[in-house]
């Protein structure tokens, strides 16, 4: 939250968190970041601007831990997209996109704060070019790209393949989470947990 109240104030602009819709002010511009729910059109009307981050080149790659997915699919650049939140699922005007690049080491914690850290440069570039973004926004069936979902990701999807090598199961150690979803495997009719982390 610190950096964030730092960023902001080198443009002017005040910042409130809030964790729960109900608390949501009038008049105001939300970003709606790490919060896993869609806002109801009442909520919606409320703002000025509700403004969401993701991490696909949508229309590609909506719904659920885009990021994840991603680097499941081995992909050394990560798109971001933000875009004005509708009832809709991910599906609401575009204003711009950015990028990140991953070097391909990146364990979960890692790979997580590069993208917390473009996400804040995007608000404050959003902030600070608002009336351009305003008069350049496109609608996603505007673009070029195949829309596609991706499903929500469940504990079972960090199970491990004993047949298959740590090589080529890396990807999946790079997005596990070792406290609320770890990897594991099953052999003999056990259940064995597994946490990453990197020697430094």
């Amino acid at each position: 939250k610190k950096i964030y109240e730092e960023k902001f104030k080198t443009i002017g602009v005040d910042v409130n968190f809030i964790n729960d819709s109900n608390e949501l002010p009038n008049n105001s511009i939300v970003f709606i970041l790490s919060y896993f729910k869609i806002l109801k059109k009442a909520d919606l009307a409320k703002n000025i601007h509700n403004i969401v981050i993701h991490e696909s080149d949508l229309p590609s790659g909506k719904g659920w831990s885009p990021a994840s997915w991603s680097i499941l699919e081995g992909k050394s650049q990560l798109t971001l997209t933000l875009f004005e939140a509708v009832e809709a699922c991910d599906a609401g005007d575009i204003y711009f996109k950015d990028t990140i690049e991953l070097r391909g080491d990146e364990l979960a914690d890692e790979w997580r704060k590069k993208i917390a850290l473009k996400k804040l440069d995007m608000c404050v570039t959003f902030l600070s070019n608002l009336e351009f973004y305003k008069n350049n926004k496109i609608s996603q069936s505007s673009t070029n790209i195949q829309p596609s979902f991706y499903p929500k990701r469940t504990k079972e999807d960090s199970k491990l393949d004993v047949d298959k090598s740590i090589r080529e199961q890396f990807n999946l150690l790079r997005i596990v989470d070792n406290d609320l979803y770890p990897a594991f495997f099953e052999l003999n009719g056990c259940r064995y947990i597994l946490q990453i982390s990197k020697d430094k």
